[in-house]
């Protein structure tokens, strides 16, 4: 049974192709019933789908498109095919899988005749016709096509069904009535449309794999104009020279159609947006659709449950707790202070955006987290913030706005200063719905980005606001007590989270030696931070407060000092990793090498590097005698450099050699170095 069975269930695979040619039935037709010499005839591949199937686009996302082989008489020519405007593919869950078409599809393409063609007889057209067929399963499909067709000397006659079916299809139009413009930013593009008439639903079909195909498109558009974002495909082309493709759309009576897009790069977005143009139907009309201001709402409500504002968000909680027991106008004037530092922040922001845009930036939101000078500024502020929720000084508290200060008509800047924070910290997060919002707040012209930004802004101020505006309800927040200390200190650890989190993007930003910098830049803050706390106690004496205040300055600017970020300077270091295999190559060659066993955990090595190679002197002896740095990083464990360095009786770093073109063995230099010492053993005869 089992050896049937087997049989069995090779017999179907093996006839499965044949059974799923039913499922994708093709056949060749013409639009006219002969041929007339000296006239090309417009033929197309007809393909009827049945239900729930599909075939593919020439850009197909997954598969691969309708292909023909002409065998044709010979002089004959066959043109490309005239691809309609495809749809999305989709599983039965909803994801797009694709680019294609089902149900009855004509693929039109024109044959040019034989230039010697006479009149009389008939003329057979054969093509092999070759697909791939998908629904829940995908399977290649083939099919050998001909069409008969007599040759005359009179017009021919138009074949009206083919006719018919091959304009029911959305081929495509010219884009002559048409205004497009597109800018590249780093993950996606923006394409600016304006049209003749209504632009619903669209959707950009990239002709190459540039854009990435399964991802959605926000639009954001009305009546005949739209901005539509496109994520770029991970393997994006870096360098592309324009934008090719098909932009499908429903127009105003409901009928799905195609135009065809082929445009350069403009040099920013202000350019791109000047290129379609804001005369009559104007992209800005279009762009600031209510969906967008509702977005823009909700997304900024949202940023409040960031992590990247959560921290505010306790600040703020603990301020209200403590306003509990004011009259109404003190606590819906800190709430409106709040929402005036957010609103300004977010203003501040956008005009900075439009003038950096139109100078022919390319930015977009958070783009001043690009700047590590900016994010080292940050990070000092939220440690600073974070200190003094833990208890270490209290200094802060006026200045975020938290506790008793806030209780005080002083504590108005507290609030005011609180919003600046709560924008400055939500530029790292784009929450849900806010994403679309801003896509269309930084492609849009000044005017209108502003109003978005000032929509994002009353989303993220809205609670406070609130809860300012109905006092009662910040009743409902228990009673201040002794348990505030304990939730102030534990509000403290999401800005140690944030502070860290800032950290890792300073990494990326700078150098190895930078970010040692700036970690040991924030220790002497920190330090700062401690000893103002320290010695600025209740009931301390003038001059104990006053040496508080002079220390921690000195040690804040230092701070600052050893840590801020500073623009690398071009090395006349060059190191190369070293191998043996490499060693072995130099001294062929006859040029003296210095090998540096070293680690980033090697506290010595990273002193050894910083008074021997800023040495100018040392520089110029390697740059003048061509000398060969290789670099033997044992940072993380490696077994080819630890039996090196058993080789040499070694088991720690630093180790340095120094090998010269006429010794036989390599000089080993002692643990501390000096330029001297390294000069002396490169000069030694």
């Amino acid at each position: 049974m089992k050896t049937i069975g087997f049989a069995l269930g090779l017999a179907l695979l093996a006839f499965a192709p044949l059974a799923a040619q039913s499922q994708v039935r093709a056949s060749l037709l013409a639009a006219d019933r002969s041929i007339q010499p000296g006239h090309p005839i417009e033929v197309a591949l007809r393909m009827e789908h049945e239900p729930h199937w599909h075939s593919y686009w020439l850009n197909a996302g997954t598969g691969y498109p309708t292909q023909l082989k002409w065998d044709l008489p010979a002089g004959w020519n066959a043109g490309e095919i005239r691809w309609p405007t495809p749809i999305l593919i989709k599983d039965s869950q909803g994801n797009v899988t694709g680019h294609g078409f089902d149900g009855v599809l004509y693929l039109p393409l024109t044959l040019t005749p034989a230039a010697d063609l006479k009149a009389g007889g008939n003329v057979t057209l054969k093509a092999h016709a070759k697909w791939l067929m998908c629904a829940d399963i995908c399977i290649p499909g083939a099919a050998d096509v001909s069409l008969a067709l007599p040759v005359s000397a009179d017009t021919p006659k138009p074949d009206a069904g083919v006719r018919a079916g091959i304009a029911k299809m959305p081929m495509p139009q010219d884009a002559k009535d048409w205004k497009f413009a597109a800018s590249r930013g780093a993950k996606d593009v923006t394409l600016y449309v304006s049209g003749p008439g209504a632009v619903e639903a669209p959707h950009f079909f990239a002709l190459e794999e540039f854009i990435q195909y399964d991802k959605p498109q926000p639009a954001a558009g009305a009546k005949n104009a739209a901005i539509l974002t496109l994520p770029l495909a991970e393997d994006a082309d870096a360098s592309p020279s324009k934008l090719a493709g098909v932009l499908a759309y429903t127009d105003a009576d409901g009928a799905y159609r195609g135009v065809n897009v082929d445009i350069p790069f403009s040099s920013s977005q202000a350019a791109a947006v000047a290129a379609v143009g804001m005369s009559g139907t104007s992209l800005t009309a279009a762009a600031i659709s209510v969906n967008v201001l509702v977005l823009a709402l909700i997304g900024g409500l949202i940023l409040n449950l960031m992590p990247c504002v959560f921290p505010v968000l306790g600040i703020k909680i603990v301020g209200f707790i403590n306003q509990a027991g004011n009259d109404r106008r003190k606590v819906t004037m800190h709430g409106l202070m709040f929402t005036l530092g957010v609103l300004l922040s977010f203003w501040a922001l956008a005009g900075l955006l439009a003038v950096l845009r139109a100078g022919g930036q390319e930015l977009g939101w958070g783009f001043q987290l690009q700047s590590a000078p900016f994010i080292f500024a940050l990070t000092v502020v939220l440690l600073i913030f974070a200190l003094s929720l833990s208890g270490v000084f209290e200094f802060g508290l006026r200045a975020t706005g938290v506790g008793g200060s806030l209780q005080m008509k002083e504590g108005y800047s507290g609030s005011f200063f609180a919003g600046i924070l709560a924008t400055v910290v939500a530029t790292p997060c784009s929450a849900p719905f806010l994403a679309p919002a801003l896509g269309a707040a930084l492609a849009l012209p000044t005017g209108q980005s502003f109003i978005v930004f000032t929509v994002i802004a009353v989303g993220l101020s809205a609670p406070y606001l609130l809860l300012s505006a109905f006092p009662q309800a910040v009743k409902l927040l228990p009673n201040p007590g002794r348990w505030m200390e304990t939730f102030k200190q534990v509000m403290a650890f999401p800005l140690y989270a944030s502070v860290g989190f800032l950290i890792w993007v300073l990494a990326g930003q700078t150098s190895e030696n930078g970010l040692l910098a700036a970690l040991f830049g924030l220790t002497v803050i920190a330090m700062a931070v401690w000893l103002y706390g320290r010695y600025n106690a209740p009931g301390a004496s003038t001059s104990r407060v006053r040496f508080a205040f002079i220390g921690a300055l000195v040690l804040l600017i230092l701070g600052l000092n050893v840590g801020w970020p500073r623009a690398p300077k071009a090395s006349d270091i060059v190191w190369e990793p070293w191998s043996a295999e490499r060693v072995t190559q130099l001294r062929e060659e006859g040029r003296p090498i210095y090998v540096d066993f070293t680690a980033r955990w090697c506290a010595t090595c990273q002193a050894n590097k910083k008074v021997v190679f800023r040495s100018s002197e040392v520089k110029k002896y390697f740059r003048d005698n061509k000398v060969a740095l290789l670099k033997a990083d044992w940072t993380n464990a490696d077994p080819r450099i630890t039996a090196e360095l058993a080789k040499w009786n070694r088991s720690a770093v630093p180790f340095n050699l120094v090998y010269l073109p006429k010794a036989s063995q390599p000089k080993a230099l002692p643990e501390i170095l000096t330029p001297s010492v390294v000069l002396d053993a490169l000069k030694q005869p």
